[in-house]
């Protein structure tokens, strides 16, 4: 079995489908936001404050280099804007890796951001009016290297498990 990789916009449900499908297929989960949090012990969201993206996307980097260096099949959730820094999308494009992009729309992604959106260090200082709008440049900035990966998964309108089950079924 290959390293799995899951790619897409915050809140597209990366970090809740990845832990459920590692665990269907009895393999390793790894958050990458969470690799972070742990080496750097402090948030994102501190690191964002306090060290700003450009630090943050250094340390992203590395953390995602070793990452994918692991010797045995896991799962990965990336941060949102993993793919399009530094060479992070040779990385996610290897032989040994196939990735998933959990696609959804501007508006599923706003109805599920506005809720965390303080959470969020791209998202604190927009307002829920112009957060569609927002999700849209990022969703247009991005999707070149979104749509390079080995298959697009669609998250209208499903739930965890069944984008789960659909990429397990890719899988197999």
């Amino acid at each position: 079995m290959k390293k799995v990789i899951l790619v897409g916009y915050m809140g597209s449900g990366k970090s809740s489908v990845g832990a459920l499908l590692a665990s269907k297929l009895g393999i390793s989960y790894y958050d990458l936001d969470a690799i972070i949090e742990e080496i750097e012990q402090l948030s994102v969201s501190e690191l964002f404050t306090k060290k700003g993206e450009i630090y943050f996307r250094k340390i992203e980097h590395t953390a995602l280099q070793k990452t994918v260096e692991i010797n045995e099949p896991f799962v990965l959730s990336l941060g949102g804007g993993t793919p399009c820094y530094f060479n992070n999308q040779e990385l996610i494009l290897q032989d040994n890796i196939v990735s998933f992009y959990l696609k959804g729309t501007a508006a599923t992604l706003s109805n599920r951001l506005l809720a965390e959106k303080e959470k969020r260090p791209l998202l604190s200082s927009i307002n829920a009016e112009e957060l569609p709008d927002f999700i849209n440049k990022h969703l247009f900035d991005r999707s070149y290297y979104y749509h390079q990966v080995s298959h697009v998964i669609t998250i209208e309108s499903k739930s965890v498990e069944a984008v789960a089950s659909e990429i397990y079924h890719y899988l197999r």
